[in-house]
């Protein structure tokens, strides 16, 4: 079993040698903004089909569900106009 640590191009572990010493607060927001760009390199973005695929599930999920609700409140409103008045 590998950890993390040991996988390649992990940003994971700290740089050799400094671990022992307390880094200034630049050099830890630089290490910091090194490792956000690391792991965005390793992003795998969709391609803009993918996107609009994507967009219009979510968009039709949404609608669905929106009715749904929509479907489900009337129906409460009209039993409680029933039983109320």
């Amino acid at each position: 079993m590998r950890l993390v640590a040991e996988s390649r191009g992990s940003t994971a572990t700290p740089e050799h040698g400094q671990s022992a010493q307390k880094k200034s607060l630049i050099a830890r927001i630089l290490l910091f903004y090194r490792q956000v760009v690391a792991e965005m390199r390793k992003v795998v973005w969709p391609t803009r089909n993918e996107l609009i695929t994507y967009t219009i599930v979510v968009v039709v999920f949404v609608a669905s569900f929106a009715a749904i609700v929509l479907v489900f409140d009337i129906g409460v409103a009209k039993v409680v106009r029933a039983i109320f008045g």
